[in-house]
């Protein structure tokens, strides 16, 4: 199967991408970015939907965690299944079900049931993002198109989240808080219909099982992982809600190694880790992920609390960011990644967001948006845009036919986690951080003030220290060279054609 793989990548590299392959990456986009907007669109929402609902705020945060656990949890097993099935089979079906638990969470009536829907979009997330990236990897196969591609599918991963907050701001103020969900349902309904007629058929490898005790050490392992770091935020590392769950994941994580070890269908092969560019590659993502939402909460509530912006102007005010990414990782980024070894995009990507986020460590309570908060949101969308799309790009290159779907998941998961401990531990150290100040300086309003800023100050500096080991692993670990790469495997093709070729007569 790879032999086959390998003589059929030249002529389909010669021909270039076809409009259809760009309709494909339009149909595959949309459906990333309905998954990337609900990760942040409800935070904007939640106090309207609390007001709404009566729910309290014990259970506020069960809204975003619902979502994330299920999501997190289950993209293991949504990539194994796609490699079973095929991509487009797993797409549309998870593109159906995330429309019908949005439909289900903007009709909710009890805060169980929005809880539910929740969860459920997590559930159906998981299923279809490893497809998105199985398609984009499978689809588009010419170094310089899949850097363009990937440039896309990064801007929309990184810029979506930001997005989400405007959008949710938007929706919130001037229809309802349940549009929040609602607004999914025509996405939806247009990636549904475009991709039936457009995204080719894969049968995916049926023959194969799938790993039932893989799927349930691995997926619960990851439950409890990002569990324990959601409960962290709120009621700290030492609680019990937090050290069962994480002792429960390790144990979990590390039978779920084992058994993979031993079992003929693997739901996580290990050889998709052991590879060192690749294993790099995700090791570099979760960092750069840690440090990237740390600063985006950092940043929401700075902004909400310290500068009282409403949360659209909240929403607004991280535009410069996404257009920054936007343009380097589709004009820069993709356009040098077939020309230059990835580490040389990874490595000055990272150091420059790096410092972007250390320029928060100076922050004040009188800091202006226009000389604080601007250069960081622009150096941190040229530094991620830079580093994320060969990251990604790097991380599903070159996999097994039978494991492009399991590849995808573990990129989406070293996302998804990064993100979990981002969020969790730079805000617990931001609230640790704050505590403190407050227990020598006084709780006066001018105190909370100072005291909510050093904060995130101390935090800025741990989320510049993973950027900055996020660099050092890409460096030491990720040797591709994509345009390289790509014509020894066409002269690989060639070769084996020309052996398989009859003699003359």
């Amino acid at each position: 199967m790879a032999g086959l793989d390998i003589v059929s990548t030249p002529a389909r590299a010669a021909s270039g991408p076809t409009r259809a392959h760009w309709w494909i990456l339009v149909i595959i986009a949309s459906a990333q970015l309905m998954v990337v907007l609900d990760s942040t669109i409800m935070i904007i929402a939640l106090p309207s939907a609390q007001h709404g609902l009566g729910f309290s705020n014990a259970d506020r945060q069960w809204v975003v965690t619902a979502y994330t656990l299920g999501f997190g949890g289950l993209l293991l097993l949504g990539g194994r299944i796609a490699d079973l099935v095929g991509p487009k089979r797993t797409l549309l079906a998870g593109v159906i079900g995330f429309a019908a638990a949005s439909a289900l969470g903007g009709a909710s009536q009890t805060t169980g049931m929005l809880i539910g829907a929740r969860a459920l979009q997590g559930m159906f997330g998981a299923l279809l993002a490893p497809s998105v990236l199985f398609l984009l990897t499978t689809t588009f196969v010419d170094a310089r198109e899949r850097g363009r591609a990937f440039g896309i599918y990064a801007t929309i991963a990184l810029g979506g989240a930001a997005f989400g907050l405007i959008l949710g701001g938007l929706l919130t103020e001037f229809l309802s808080w349940r549009w929040c969900l609602y607004v999914n349902l025509p996405i939806a309904a247009a990636v549904t219909i475009g991709g039936a007629a457009v995204i080719p058929t894969q049968s995916g490898h049926p023959g194969q099982r799938l790993d039932v005790p893989g799927a349930v050490l691995g997926c619960g392992g990851l439950v409890a992982l990002v569990y324990g770091l959601g409960e962290a935020g709120t009621v700290g590392w030492s609680s019990p809600r937090v050290l069962v769950p994480l002792a429960v994941a390790v144990v979990l994580l590390a039978v779920f190694v084992v058994v993979q070890t031993r079992v003929a269908n693997p739901l996580l092969p290990m050889r998709v880790l052991a590879d060192r560019n690749r294993g790099g590659s995700f090791l570099t993502i979760l960092l750069a992920v840690m440090g990237m939402f740390g600063t985006f909460l950092f940043l929401t509530y700075l902004l909400q609390t310290v500068d009282h912006f409403s949360p659209l102007k909240t929403g607004v005010a991280f535009l410069p960011l996404m257009i920054v990414n936007g343009l380097t990782a589709t004009q820069i980024s993709s356009r040098l990644m077939p020309h230059l070894r990835t580490r040389w995009l990874v490595v000055p990507g990272l150091l420059v967001a790096a410092l972007g986020v250390a320029l928060l460590t100076q922050l004040t309570p009188g800091a202006s948006y226009v000389t604080h908060i601007l250069p960081t949101e622009l150096l941190l969308g040229l530094g991620l845009g830079l580093a994320m799309v060969p990251c990604i790009s790097t991380a599903t290159a070159r996999a097994e036919p039978r494991h492009v779907g399991t590849t995808s998941a573990a990129t989406n998961t070293s996302q998804q986690i990064g993100a979990s401990i981002g969020t969790a531990l730079l805000n617990t150290i931001a609230a640790t951080a704050t505590a403190a100040y407050l227990a020598t300086h006084g709780a006066s309003a001018d105190a909370v003030a100072q005291g909510t800023v050093h904060g995130f100050a101390v935090a800025s500096a741990w989320a510049t220290g993973a950027m900055l080991l996020g660099a050092l692993v890409g460096g030491i670990l990720i040797d591709a060279h994509p345009g390289r790469d790509r014509e020894l495997a066409e002269l690989a093709g060639l070769a084996q054609l020309e052996h398989q070729s009859p003699e003359p007569a």
